[in-house]
């Protein structure tokens, strides 16, 4: 090991020239004086001296660090954080992890007024609401395997967009019909999982009773549904899911109104309720009661702005579903200004916040209005 460079200074200036002096007296010695005898022990106590500063300085740095090296700074690693397990589609905790992604259906669900009560929406984990021809708002209600619910309905045609939405969760695709466009895109374009009630008419039913009538009273089941599934021959669904959070209880009480179109039939208030940090769902201005007498809630609610453009006579609709837009949220009766994302035609849309960091989602059940503009939301305290 070499020494450092002030240590070999030291040693060449002082040590070196104490030595020799040493050694000229010992070959020399007889004959000398007491005073040159006084001067080599003087000498010689010099070098104890220098010898134990020399080791001082050896001592102290020997372990240095050299500066032009970096030291490496180990971090601490946090605790250790429990992992849970949540359902895929709801965030709802699970005791052990699922085999395989439930398969998903979404069904087209009309809401003009002479379809009125609806059926099934309330028990839906994920439906978004969006303008058809007239600005009337149609629903894609989506509900899986695990689902039981009676009667969903009724049952309308397909558009466009909506494939967007169902095929981002891989979802079969029930509908009565649909726009030519949408036959087209489902027959030649898109991998769409197709459940026509055209063509698969066991899958549903029509109501003659209760004051029902054509074009208003086809329905079906989750068991109808899945008692479709074996004919279809399909592969294990694949598809992306949300970030959830938990449910910590409510922080505000902040309520929103959407206006879909002119007049108030269509209008929806989704009210804020503390106690269940829920938010339930009025329309034309009065409770919105399903045919079960159930009304609708849900965890969570956005309000996304997208382009909408009539393309035909009919009125019929083009709808940007892909990239990214305005959006509101409404978790835990706060309202947040966001954005919505969905980078390709198959990915799922989320949210992000002004960091572009995924906003997490409340567990349990979903609802998304689409509309051309933000401002056609209003915040009620």
């Amino acid at each position: 090991m070499s020494l450092p460079n002030n240590v070999e200074k030291l040693f060449d200036g002082k040590f070196k020239p104490l030595l020799k002096r040493l050694n000229s007296f010992f070959r020399h010695k007889k004959g000398k004086g007491s005073s040159q005898l006084k001067e080599v022990w003087i000498s010689l106590g010099a070098v104890l001296v220098v010898v134990g500063i020399i080791g001082l300085v050896v001592l102290a740095t020997v372990n240095k660090v050299a500066p032009e090296e970096t030291p490496v700074v180990i971090e601490q690693l946090a605790p250790e954080v429990a992992l849970v397990l949540r359902h895929p589609l709801t965030g709802k905790v699970l005791e052990t992890e699922l085999d395989t992604l439930p398969q998903v259906f979404g069904t087209m669900v009309e809401n003009s007024a002479d379809a009125w009560p609806l059926s099934g929406l309330d028990e839906a984990f994920f439906v978004i609401e969006a303008p058809v021809e007239a600005n009337i708002p149609r629903f894609i209600v989506f509900s899986s395997v695990e689902d039981d619910i009676a009667k969903i309905g009724p049952v309308r045609s397909a558009r466009p967009y909506y494939l967007d939405w169902n095929d981002a969760l891989d979802a079969v695709y029930g509908h009565v019909g649909g726009s030519f466009e949408a036959l087209d895109l489902i027959k030649f374009t898109y991998n769409t999982i197709d459940l026509n009630q055209f063509f698969h008419g066991n899958s549903y039913y029509r109501q003659l009773t209760n004051g029902r009538y054509a074009p208003h009273n086809v329905f079906t089941s989750t068991k109808m549904l899945k008692d479709a599934l074996p004919g279809l021959n399909l592969d294990a669904p694949k598809y992306e899911f949300w970030k959830f959070k938990d449910d910590t209880g409510a922080t505000g009480n902040k309520s929103v109104k959407v206006d879909f179109a002119d007049g108030a039939t269509y209008d929806v208030v989704w009210n804020f309720d503390q106690s269940g940090n829920t938010y339930v769902r009025d329309q034309g201005s009065r409770k919105m009661v399903l045919e079960n007498g159930n009304q609708i809630e849900a965890n969570n609610v956005a309000v996304i702005a997208t382009d909408i453009k009539i393309f035909d006579a009919e009125g019929r609709k083009h709808m940007v579903t892909v990239g990214s837009g305005d959006a509101m949220l409404l978790q835990d009766g706060e309202v947040k200004l966001v954005r919505w994302v969905k980078e390709t035609r198959t990915g799922r849309l989320y949210f992000t916040d002004t960091n572009n960091e995924e906003i997490r989602m409340n567990p349990g059940k979903t609802w998304i209005e689409v509309v051309s503009s933000v401002s056609q939301a209003r915040v009620i305290d």
